[in-house]
């Protein structure tokens, strides 16, 4: 996330919105300012054939 230039949760809203199988997540906001910061993952939102698989390669070493 740090070298996307995005918080961790903005990146995980855009991992999980980047395919055509998720339309929609749900957040837990109690705050407009959280609200904000999770929209901000709309400026990069789009991932690297390297970014895909280094998260990959993350996600599989934690299963």
């Amino acid at each position: 996330a740090q070298t996307r230039g995005q918080k961790l949760s903005q990146m995980a809203l855009a991992w999980v919105l980047r395919g055509d199988r998720v339309t929609s997540v749900l957040i837990g906001a109690s705050k407009i300012a959280q609200l904000d910061d999770a929209a901000g993952m709309l400026a990069n939102r789009h991932f690297t054939e390297q970014e895909c698989a280094a998260i990959d390669a993350i996600l599989n070493d934690a299963g």
